[in-house]
């Protein structure tokens, strides 16, 4: 469906301007259309060579989706706060971040995230879009997009309903332009129709432009890889694009595991007639519980032939290979060993200990920024329509993230060091406690205990 909408919007643009504009086309390669479109296949536990039969998939991709997003938001924390207006924007804000490990593992799996503010009646509300649900337009020289196109999707009645909503900013100037189309069939957009006819869209202006807004009303997350699949492309990767076929490797090599325990399983090899029930035909229990599943029927003229089926498992052996997999995987996708591997079986050298956790580190800490950048975005936008449309009194709002990262470092080593910093004189003490509990400095000078005289610890009266 993603290479379909792809072309459909390609020849509309090519056979519509707006105001007299050059016709733009979608910043989308064919490399990265089919990437994309694979990525979308592996994160749903649908990679085109996994048939479920001699081929068994492992669900890699969503599983290493997961753990990025665990790994980049596990303690995450951030709010909006300085005034009524950032009270009104941070109560929005909040619904974002108690679903960013779900967003953010949708941008690992496609390699692209947009957080897109709107305004319902008196509300601003937020949409969370992949990266096969937007087609970039044009890119500025630092890499943001300032122009795109978003589509949304009904079925009903028989009839596919598509909107497309652009997004450009020229100079300071913010065009939103909305456009729908009906379709009885996916081979085609379909003829233009009015927004008014889905009651879904009648509400929303055909067009309108913003004046005086410096960057776009969404906040875009790119993982903080470098594109390898189309190095002119200013879009996302995936962040397993570089471990696909070691994720192929991975499922074939579980499934002739899998088929090592299924085909060397127990089981006796015997004529015909000596599975026939004994004695009382009436009782057909006499058989083990599973007998089908045991005994195998061969022709055989001795009635008294049976033999036992227990190969040697080579199980070991299968398990290293898939696990040194595992740890290729581990090493393309920026993570720990012992992430996905068994930690067990990780070479534990202080070198390569030391290495490994630097690689991790310096994955997670980029794509943190990656994630502050965008949601820096986001409230710039949401700010934006909070004054468009009048929802909250006006004033300035201060934004703040705390990562915490206790996964990566060591938080009685960090207190330790903290602590000594106060003791040296280098740190007020006031600091440390707002950090240590999570309060702000004011709260933290009410629990200090107050400067004692150490020359009249009890205070007598020197007169």
């Amino acid at each position: 469906m993603f290479a379909k909408i792809i072309n459909w919007i390609r020849r509309l643009l090519k056979t519509s301007t707006t105001d007299g504009a050059v016709s733009q086309d979608i910043v989308i390669s064919p490399k990265m259309e089919n990437s994309i479109a694979m990525w979308d296949k592996m994160y749903r536990n649908e990679s085109p060579w996994a048939d479920g039969k001699k081929v068994v998939s492992l669900n890699l991709a969503s599983a290493i989706a997961s753990e990025f997003a665990t790994l980049v938001t596990l303690e995450f924390k951030s709010a909006l706060s300085g005034s009524p207006r950032a009270d009104y924007l941070n109560t929005v804000y909040q619904y974002v971040i108690n679903h960013i490990h779900r967003e953010i593992e949708f941008a690992g799996a496609y390699g692209s995230k947009v957080f897109k503010p709107y305004v319902n009646g008196d509300e601003i509300c937020i949409d969370f879009i992949n990266a096969d649900c937007f087609l970039p337009l044009a890119f500025d020289s630092s890499g943001r997009m300032t122009a795109v196109i978003f589509y949304s999707q009904i079925n009903r009645d028989n009839k596919i309903f598509t909107r497309l909503e652009k997004h450009e900013l020229i100079g300071t100037d913010y065009t939103i332009t909305n456009k729908a189309f009906v379709s009885s069939t996916n081979a085609n957009l379909g003829r233009e129709i009015e927004l008014s006819s889905v009651p879904e869209w009648q509400d929303l202006a055909s067009s309108f432009v913003i004046k005086n807004v410096d960057r776009p009303l969404f906040g875009l997350m790119k993982v903080a890889l470098a594109n390898n699949v189309d190095t002119n492309s200013p879009l996302g990767v995936s962040i397993f694009s570089r471990a696909v076929e070691l994720i192929r490797e991975a499922d074939k090599q579980f499934s002739r595991l899998k088929w090592e325990f299924e085909g060397g399983e127990l089981a006796v090899d015997a004529a015909a007639d000596c599975l026939q029930p004994i004695g009382n035909t009436d009782c057909p229990d006499v058989l083990p519980e599973h007998s089908d599943r045991l005994f195998r029927k061969i022709s055989n003229s001795d009635p008294d032939f049976y033999k036992v089926f227990s190969p040697a498992l080579r199980d070991n052996s299968l398990v290293n290979g898939l696990n040194k997999i595992f740890q290729r995987i581990e090493f393309n996708c920026g993570f720990a060993y012992g992430t996905i591997s068994d930690p067990q079986n990780v070479d534990k050298t202080a070198e390569e200990i030391k290495t490994s956790k630097q690689r991790s580190y310096a994955m997670v800490t980029l794509n943190q920024k990656a994630l502050e950048n965008a949601l820096t975005d986001l409230a710039y936008a949401m700010d934006v329509y909070a004054t468009l449309y009048n929802l909250a009194p006006a004033g300035e709002y201060e934004q703040t993230f705390d990562f915490s990262d206790s996964v990566l470092t060591d938080a009685n080593k960090e207190q330790a060091i903290r602590l000594a910093e106060v003791t040296a004189g280098i740190v007020k003490g006031e600091k440390y406690l707002a950090w240590r509990y999570g309060i702000t400095e004011d709260e933290a000078k009410k629990m200090m205990p107050e400067k004692v005289d150490m020359k009249n610890p009890f205070g007598f009266n020197e007169e």
